[in-house]
């Protein structure tokens, strides 16, 4: 719970990054959206067994990473997050699909250590994209833009209102651990049998707490519609970004680059 505090101040320090000034800031929203989800299909499409095609994919985000400005340290932060989950997806692979795909020296490594390495680097390409785009891009700008490709207002509505009140949940649950604390002062933690006691009274709070924001938005003329200011207009230099990145990765996609590398330098 003391770390939760620390979440909370942290939570959108990736978001406050969008207000730098680079090249890849001023793109359209709308482009670096259509370009992340474009990189996600690509990446997610190819073979499990096919690692050698994914290792090229690494260049993009560390090209938006360079010329966005972004620090490698936050991202870094929460790919460490979002590992555990591939980590377990994976492992069964490494148990199950025992089949020898390279001897080296005597050593073989079997397909599913490849394909656990294949998920694994999956997952890295995927989160990391999402985050830059979320660091160069205001989480505003990207609710506009999907409420711009017909993705469904209550989706659009969702996703934004979780971002945003994501603290408000937190804030309740650092509330009522220091309360506990204050009621125990010589007790670590929460004693397994009040967790449940605990958990219950948070989701009564929360409710609550929902109910009162809900109130306070019909009060402001909210009635159920997402609501978008005036959309940017999209200049050339975004239509040639998407073109470029677009054909970049389908060439990537269908052009095993790592091979053909190799074969190049082998003659």
């Amino acid at each position: 719970m003391p770390n939760l505090s620390n979440a909370m101040a942290g939570i959108y320090s990736l978001e406050q990054l969008a207000d730098k000034k680079t090249i890849i800031h001023s793109l359209h929203p709308l482009v670096k959206i259509i370009t992340t989800i474009v990189y996600i299909f690509v990446v997610i499409s190819f073979d499990r067994y096919d690692l050698s095609g994914l290792i090229p994919f690494i260049f993009f985000p560390v090209i938006l990473m360079a010329l966005s400005e972004t620090p490698y340290k936050p991202l870094l932060y929460r790919l460490a997050v979002a590992l555990p989950f591939s980590i377990f997806a994976g492992l069964a692979n490494v148990f199950f699909d025992r089949g020898i795909a390279i001897s080296f020296m005597g050593i073989g490594l079997s397909y599913g250590t490849i394909s656990f390495a294949s998920i694994i680097f999956k997952t890295l390409l995927t989160v990391m994209i999402v985050l830059i785009l979320i660091a160069t891009t205001s989480m505003t700008d990207i609710s506009y833009q999907l409420n711009r490709l017909k993705v469904p207002t209550i989706l659009v509505m969702q996703l934004t209102m979780t971002y945003r009140y994501l603290t408000v949940l937190m804030e309740e649950a650092v509330n009522m651990y220091r309360s506990y604390v204050l009621r125990s002062p010589k007790q670590k933690g929460i004693r397994m049998h009040d967790m449940g006691v605990f958990v219950g009274q948070l989701l009564l709070r929360s409710m609550d707490r929902a109910e009162r924001v809900y109130s306070a938005m019909k009060c402001r003329g909210f009635n159920g519609t997402y609501s978008c200011h005036t959309l940017s207009p999209i200049f050339s230099r975004d239509y040639v970004y998407v073109i470029v990145v677009c054909a970049a990765i389908f060439f990537l996609r269908f052009t095993n680059l790592s091979i053909l590398i190799g074969n190049l330098l082998s003659r």
